[in-house]
């Protein structure tokens, strides 16, 4: 404990600490965020990261790749052994509730020796990953306002506007902007807004959920949605079904991460050792539930399968959840009204989710400034003198997003390259902990409110190879034969960043980066 709190006032202020404060400073780093959040705040954030409707834009895909069968039993499957990851990272976040989350536990459980490199490269992959992520979540956002105002002027079949490349890349840019701007103001805005979210997506998501079925007439039959199985080899080139059934759950993949969130905010998080756990698992357990539900009201209202993938249909074949929407209300009451209101529900998932991880990528930036892991770090980590959040690290994060972004102009495989390289980087750092956590020797381990006990081996073995499936999933290319306008460049994208990072260690950064470093002094204290 500091000297500052030691003396006759010693006992009672030492009670009076917030418990996740007082192991922040026993791990030597000092509350300089203002801790202020809230557990139901904190899973606000985080269920806006995650989120129901995120997913949207690869369901068209997942669906074409072996129909809805495989689609609706997959999401379960990834479910179940999501539940893994989660249990695992919550066991290490009650240890250790920082900002820096993953890459500062790489460091501690990897130990002295192993513990700079698993840093490191944990930081760097997360790094990657969240801000990769910003341009996904821009993206589909502007995506699905590209539609909107193309059913509000009309539709695809009667002159409506249709917004070009580079007004879709405006879009792109001035949503990212936006996100950097609300993250400027103190956290408690961002949690005000995310307060708003959660309700938006859960009040939204069971709107959709019972009327979007009510609305479409008629509705497929249980046996579609639950048994038909069909590859399309026409369209992906793919006819073999194991492979197609793998591609089938990349919107459950996609969908089912972010959870971290929670971790990234434990230190402006009141009882984070207790209250980041629960968030993490809580965040889990709503998107599996709402998610799920999302993906069968949708699959229970197909009209007309073979029209939603037509360039020439009334939303241009941009997106198949909105032409799936847009069949249900026009075909029941003959107008685009009421598909626009719920599109724009879905809109504004993107918008709270892209928000909520600008949030994130700006907390892990700043941290890993604040341990000089970044060129320029003393300008990263500064904080807003006012509002006391890492204003500068919310612009960088910005406009590395914004350049992932340009290549929207010329090649039309860029969603597919940005979702999958925020996946494997994001969910990929996610692995260097819970191995970790998994080889370490249980003495050399403090455990926190949340402790899993001899059950941590293996849930974290299962936990570590199911990171490492997921992450191979994003690698393999989506569509053949392979041409330069659908060939998945993230493998290519990733490969050289990851061997630029390499690079950068073993010639230089080796011999200075030792991991997370102390910003106070703590003496006899057992970490």
């Amino acid at each position: 404990m500091d000297s500052s709190e030691t003396g006759s006032n010693g006992h009672s202020q030492a009670f009076a600490m917030d418990s996740g404060e007082k192991r922040l400073k026993e791990l030597g780093y000092k509350q300089e965020l203002r801790r202020e959040m809230s557990m139901f705040k904190t899973l606000a954030i985080t269920f806006s990261v995650m989120a129901l409707f995120p997913g949207t834009p690869l369901y068209g895909q997942s669906l074409l790749y072996a129909g809805p069968a495989s689609l609706i039993w997959g999401w379960l499957v990834v479910s179940f052994f999501t539940c893994f990851v989660g249990i695992a990272m919550a066991e290490i976040c009650s240890s250790f509730p920082t900002t820096g989350s993953l890459y500062f536990w790489a460091a501690h459980l990897a130990g002295p020796k192993w513990g700079p490199l698993a840093s490191w490269c944990c930081a760097w992959m997360e790094t990657i990953g969240l801000v990769a992520s910003i341009g996904a979540q821009a993206y589909s956002a502007s995506q699905m306002m590209q539609i909107i105002i193309l059913l509000c002027t009309g539709t695809n079949k009667d002159g409506g506007y249709l917004a070009p490349q580079w007004v879709f890349l405006c879009m792109y840019i001035g949503i990212t902007i936006i996100w950097a701007v609300l993250n400027t103001f103190a956290l408690h805005v961002i949690a005000f807004i995310d307060t708003i979210s959660i309700w938006w997506q859960v009040v939204g998501g069971l709107v959709l959920l019972i009327i979007l079925p009510l609305v479409a007439h008629p509705t497929k039959s249980p046996s579609y949605v639950f048994k038909h199985f069909e590859l399309s080899p026409d369209s992906t080139g793919i006819s073999s079904k194991p492979y197609a059934v793998i591609l089938s759950v990349l919107y459950s993949h996609y969908t089912l991460y972010g959870y971290d969130t929670a971790a990234h905010l434990t230190e402006e998080t009141k009882r984070a050792d207790k209250n980041g756990p629960v968030a993490i698992l809580s965040s889990i357990a709503m998107t599996m539930l709402f998610g799920w539900g999302y993906i069968l009201a949708l699959t229970f209202s197909i009209k007309d399968p073979s029209s939603l993938y037509d360039i020439n249909n009334e939303t241009a074949g941009l997106l198949v959840p909105a032409q799936i929407i847009y069949d249900a209300f026009h075909g029941r009451f003959h107008n685009s009204s009421g598909a626009i209101i719920f599109l724009f529900l879905i809109w504004g998932s993107f918008f709270f989710c892209g928000l909520s991880v600008t949030t994130s990528a700006a907390r892990v930036v700043y941290a890993l400034s604040r341990d000089n892991g970044i060129p320029y770090s003393h300008i990263w980590r500064r904080l807003h003198p006012k509002h006391k959040v890492p204003a500068n690290a919310v612009w960088l994060c910005a406009a590395i997003a914004i350049l992932l972004g340009l290549p929207i102009l010329k090649l039309t495989a860029a969603f597919t390259a940005i979702v999958s390289i925020s996946s494997v980087g994001w969910v990929g750092g996610y692995a260097i902990p819970i191995f970790a956590r998994m080889v370490m020797e249980e003495s050399d381990f403090k455990p926190g409110p949340f402790y899993l006990g001899r059950a941590r081996r293996p849930i974290c073995l299962i936990a570590f190879l199911w990171i490492c499936y997921t992450c191979s999933v994003f690698l393999l290319p989506t569509l053949y034969p392979l041409k330069w306008d659908t060939f998945n460049y993230a493998p290519v994208a990733l490969g050289a960043g990851i061997a630029l990072i390499m690079v950068w260690w073993a010639v230089d950064a080796r011999h200075w980066f030792k991991g997370p470093v102390r910003n106070i002094k703590i003496d006899n204290e057992e970490i």
